[in-house]
């Protein structure tokens, strides 16, 4: 029922709302003070899918595990964002479409996403596995957003540390992070 308030609000929704109630400006797309994204970065290879490690808590995926982002390139240029996650309380699956546009030198890692036009948030990778293009930290437009995101659903304890020491000098409180289990896996990536 579209009036029911306890109704579901999909993750796009809320991760649009969430991330502009904490942006200076609707127009802001800058990563916060201390991120600093990374260079040298290959659209090309960061396209694909990336499980959801750890994030900092927010609205948007509140109570969701086996989260899983999607990144594929468009006709037009832009790219698709999919994200998915379990919700386990309601036993389905949370998934929404949104848009991802490249923002500023082509070869450093901001972008801006949308999951309802014509708002967007910042999306600032500020760490890379530039060899292999494995793991990535990513950060919104302020310190209340934060991924580690693996092309894999657990990385090896060192990495995970070199990326907590990573975020914590960029300001974030890593102590709060949720950890993301994945033991329900989408049907769709069951035939992977």
């Amino acid at each position: 029922m579209p009036n029911d308030p306890t109704a579901k609000t999909p993750i796009g929704l809320l991760l649009l709302f969430a991330c502009l109630l904490g942006s200076p400006s609707l127009a802001a797309k800058t990563p916060p003070e201390g991120v600093e994204p990374v260079e040298n970065f290959d659209l090309q290879r960061y396209l694909g899918l990336w499980y959801e490690i750890a994030r900092t808590d927010n609205r948007f995926e509140r109570g969701l595990e086996s989260v899983t982002a999607e990144y594929t390139l468009k006709d037009d240029g832009n790219i698709r964002v999919y994200n998915r996650g379990w919700d386990a309380k309601n036993q389905e699956w949370d998934e929404v479409d949104g848009t991802g546009k490249k923002i500023g030198d082509p070869e450093v890692g901001s972008l801006k996403v949308t999951f309802f036009w014509p708002f967007y948030a910042g999306y600032h990778v500020f760490a890379l596995d530039h060899e292999g293009y494995q793991y990535a930290l990513v950060s919104g437009d302020n310190h209340s957003y934060l991924w580690i995101l693996a092309r894999t659903p657990q990385l090896p304890p060192s990495t995970i540390d070199a990326l907590l020491r990573k975020a914590e000098a960029a300001g974030f409180d890593t102590d709060s992070l949720i950890w993301v289990e994945h033991e329900t896996v989408h049907p769709s990536l069951q035939q992977r």
